[in-house]
Formats: structure tokens, sequence, C-alpha cells
């Protein structure tokens, strides 16, 4: 089992930043597959980006382009940078990771062994 620490959420208004990271406590998260899922309550998980053991990065239609997804092998930590945040955009954000490969199944979060607790985003207009 690889702990995941989320950080980074907070309340902000509509427009602004906030860059979310999280620590993996296990050489494996290393590099791993890990991405960025957003779950609100009593819902699913969607996923919001990822990015593979070879560093292929994919991102969600929805956030494409205001979202930045990001790893530093060093420190064994995974970001994501979010810009012009909108009000639907709150919720809590989780990182997953798997040690194999993901290519394709980076949005399926049945994909994933490993979750974070989650890190809370406010977004008032």
């Amino acid at each position: 089992q690889v702990q995941l620490v989320e950080s980074g959420g907070g309340s902000v208004q509509a427009g602004g930043s906030l860059r979310l990271s999280c620590v993996g406590f296990d050489y494996t998260y290393k590099m791993a597959c890990k991405g960025w899922f957003r779950q609100a309550p009593g819902k699913g998980r969607e996923a919001v980006a990822g990015v593979d053991r070879d560093g292929t990065i994919s991102y969600a239609d929805s956030c494409k382009d205001r979202s930045n997804i990001s790893r530093d092998n060093a420190k064994n930590t995974l970001y994501l940078q979010m810009d012009s945040l909108k009000p639907g955009d709150a919720d809590k954000y989780v990182c997953p990771a798997e040690e194999a490969a993901c290519r394709f199944a980076w949005g399926d979060p049945s994909f994933f062994a490993w979750w974070g607790q989650g890190t809370q985003v406010t977004v008032s207009s």
C-alpha cells in the first residue's frame, strides 16, 4: 500500500488559481501511473488529468485548457495547476496511483490501486 497525501486545496474566487500537490510515501510512486480525479459527495469519481509511467500526459476535455499536471520524481510529488477556476470546479480532488502503466486507462478510477484522502477545492462566484 502506497500512502498518498494531497494538499494545496482551499477557497478561491472565480478566476483564481490553485496548485494541488500529491506526495507519495513510497519509492514505488516515483514511476507509477498517477492521476487527479475529482469527487463530489454521493457521486462517482471524475478524471481530471493523468501522467503515465513514461511521462505521457492526458487531460479531461472539461479542463485541459485550464489545467497543467506535472511530476517531480526527485520529490515523489505530483502537481495539478488549475487556473481560471469556476464555481463548477469545486470538489474534493484526489490523487490515485497504480504501479502498472495506465495507457488509456488513466481516466478509469477502477484501474488505480492506491488513493489519497483528497483535498477540498471551493470556488466562490
